[in-house]
């Protein structure tokens, strides 16, 4: 079941979020999904998930994921990854900056009979809005200081 669970997890990545392959949400994940995107964002439901996914990709269309270590137990997935993007959009109320970005982060899914049900994501939401200049690096804020 773990080997399964992996390749339904990399499914997701490589098609949804790679691909904006939406109709794969409605596939692999249940009707009652609840993903956690930590600290505070609750995602509730298939069109809750793929919302989330389209608001992302118009603010960076050309956002990839890479999959850099997978680890599977049970009903459990645990994936980091590294997801790269140019912002062409508007973000989290930043208008486009055209920059590049490069954001680290960890899922864990859980999957039962196929189908994700429960998620949790913690990713350098910091490291982000720093490089869109949304907010101030500590070099950058302390050089502005004059120290």
């Amino acid at each position: 079941m773990s080997e399964r669970n992996k390749r339904i997890d990399r499914r997701f990545y490589e098609e949804a979020w790679n691909e904006g392959d939406y109709d794969l949400v409605d596939e692999i994940t249940a009707s009652d999904y609840v993903g956690y995107e930590l600290p505070d964002e609750v995602i509730v439901g298939r069109e809750g998930l793929k919302q989330n996914i389209a608001t992302v990709r118009v603010a960076f269309p050309n956002l990839h994921f890479t999959i850099e270590d997978q680890i599977a137990e049970g009903d459990r997935v645990v994936t980091r990854w590294t997801a790269r993007g140019t912002q062409e959009g508007p973000f989290e109320g930043i208008p486009p900056t055209g920059k590049q970005t490069v954001v680290t982060g960890v899922t864990i899914s859980r999957i039962a009979d196929g189908k994700f049900v429960e998620g949790w994501t913690s990713l350098d939401r910091l490291g982000l809005l720093q490089q869109l200049d949304a907010v101030p690096t500590l070099e950058s804020a302390r050089t502005s200081a004059g120290k």
